[in-house]
């Protein structure tokens, strides 16, 4: 896999995107969800919802001084340089920030001396730049997403925070021309940044304007005030801005282009969201037409959220076809994506409050939890799931089984059941549920049932000593990769328990005699543990030498 640095602009050219040198530029990034803007379910509130609201509940624990203070704190820990630094050394070379326009200006509704929408907001212009800072000092390209606009732009109400008791961005002229102005006001302060790679301009649009019971907006036949909005920003940024790509989403999520095209503008780029559907070519055939049709380059804006075979096989099959992708998110507390944020003792405490499963926390107790809370968002605190990036890199181009952790048998050893190699299904591990496909009709796919340690297909539980896989069918096997210090023979054998029963395989051949004198040479060695009759849990693998 080429790695192409950030090197200048970024330009649409016929049907792919290309730097300043005219080099093909395949977009290999992460969104940012959770910073600017939270989901409720990223936090594990997803019963309370929008960011307002999940204020308002912090507000009424804490108090309206520390949940400010708490906000603040949040902007400044969520994402810093190190999240980028890591991010670069993983291999990203993109950036995707979902923006919440209140960091920027204010409500079309505030009742402010002068008209809102000439009334400009430092605190979200200041953490762009910083963030386009770390950016350019990586090489990486920055893209700018209008995650929440004024109003909100759909009946989907976490991703932008709207409040559905005020009009939406379609029911507001006044809300469409601040989300105008914002955008002309973003192109002005970054014309002439290279690393900025385009202007994402609204995200997931889900409205019926025809129809409004259709409310995600994936049965609209002509989209026709998304297209004029669209073209109207168009307008704007074009004023004061020659050069950048202008990125368009259709509606129903992003997915529904009847009526929007054709484009508008000559440096443009189509992005398209993919959850959960089989990734196959005719899972993006749609896609592909429209591009061919309209000489347009294709950008997977957002994805992710599934299993690591799942990450793998969608990467490949858009790389394949020389599109580029921004996965969803970067952390957040659940373990499908690059860092984990662990859940504090104090948070946990506030969680079960509002679930009616604990008694309320004081004051006090609440506001140590928010402290403990930003304390476990900072990078460093965070759990890092090498196995997502492994998946989303290396994987998608070798079909190579890599040591998870260095094994390193002395005289004997204990390898813990999840340590097993990094790799593709098929090849590190065989699960008969690798991923979720939970958009195919008929399928009913999970992947890791316990949705703990690893996010491969294997069925991972915690226990108080450690984890344990579980769910465990016939024909299921994990391989672990073994360095041997001393030549001789060694007894294998697994901790287990329930019923089942096990075969072995060394260098993949498959080993009779498993009790004792199995013999290993000095070096490398793959063992496999297959379940000839599953049903069991297994914690461990054991080599002790005779």
């Amino acid at each position: 896999m080429m790695q192409v640095e950030g090197q200048g602009f970024l330009k649409a050219k016929g049907r792919i995107i290309v730097n300043d040198k005219g080099e093909k530029i395949i977009l290999r990034g992460m969104g940012l969800g959770g910073w600017m803007l939270q989901e409720g379910y990223m936090l594990r509130v997803g019963s309370i919802g929008q960011q307002y609201r999940i204020k308002e509940k912090i507000a009424g624990l804490a108090g309206q001084k520390k949940t400010a203070e708490f906000y603040d704190g949040w902007l400044d820990n969520f994402i810093r340089r190190a999240d980028i630094d890591s991010m670069a050394a993983w291999g990203f070379n993109s950036v995707r920030i979902p923006m919440h326009y209140r960091l920027f200006t204010l409500p079309a509704d505030s009742n402010y001396p002068t008209k809102p929408e000439n009334v400009w907001l430092p605190e979200g212009f200041a953490l762009v730049d910083s963030l386009l800072g770390w950016c350019k000092s990586n090489k990486m390209y920055l893209i700018l997403d209008l995650h929440a606009a004024p109003g909100g732009q759909g009946n989907d109400l976490n991703i932008s925070d709207r409040d559905p008791s005020k009009p939406s961005l379609w029911q507001s002229e006044a809300n469409q021309q601040k989300t105008i102005a914002l955008w002309k006001k973003l192109a002005e302060r970054y014309a002439n940044e290279p690393y900025i790679g385009g202007y994402d301009i609204i995200n997931e649009p889900n409205w019926g304007f025809e129809d409004s019971t259709d409310r995600r907006g994936t049965a609209e036949k002509t989209n026709a005030p998304l297209r004029k909005l669209m073209m109207d920003i168009t307008q704007a940024i074009r004023s004061v801005d020659k050069k950048h790509i202008i990125i368009i989403e259709g509606n129903g999520f992003g997915n529904n282009y009847r009526g929007v095209l054709p484009p508008w503008d000559d440096n443009m780029v189509l992005s398209f969201h993919k959850y959960g559907n089989f990734n196959t070519e005719a899972s993006i055939r749609n896609y592909l037409d429209l591009r061919e049709k309209y000489n347009i380059p294709l950008w997977m804006g957002e994805s992710g959220e599934n299993s690591n075979t799942w990450f793998t096989e969608a990467i490949r099959l858009v790389e394949t076809h020389d599109i580029g992708w921004s996965w969803w998110p970067l952390k957040k507390m659940g373990g499908n994506n690059p860092l984990e944020i662990a859940i504090p003792r104090g948070y946990q405490r506030m969680l079960d409050y509002w679930a009616g499963k604990g008694p309320r926390p004081t004051e006090k107790e609440a506001q140590d939890a928010l402290d403990e809370l930003l304390h476990a968002v900072r990078c460093e605190n965070n759990i890092y799931h090498r196995d997502v990036t492994d998946a989303m890199f290396r994987q998608v181009y070798s079909d190579e089984a890599i040591p998870f952790r260095q094994h390193v048998i002395d005289d004997s050893l204990t390898i813990p059941a999840v340590e097993y190699d990094l790799g593709r299904q098929g090849v590190a591990y065989f699960d008969r549920d690798s991923a979720s496909y939970q958009y195919t009709p008929g399928v009913k796919t999970q992947g890791n049932r316990g949705r703990v340690y690893r996010n491969d297909g294997v069925d991972i539980a915690a226990d108080p000593g450690g984890y344990h896989i579980f769910s465990i069918e016939d024909g299921e096997w994990l391989q672990y990769t073994v360095e041997v210090k001393k030549e001789g023979k060694y007894t294998i054998w697994t901790d287990t328990t329930g019923y089942g029963q096990v075969s072995f395989y060394k260098d993949g051949q498959l080993l009779v005699h498993m009790v004792d004198g199995v013999y290993l040479s000095a070096g490398r060695h793959q063992i496999r543990v297959a379940a000839v009759k599953g049903g069991f849990l297994f914690y461990a693998l054991h080599f002790k030498r005779n």
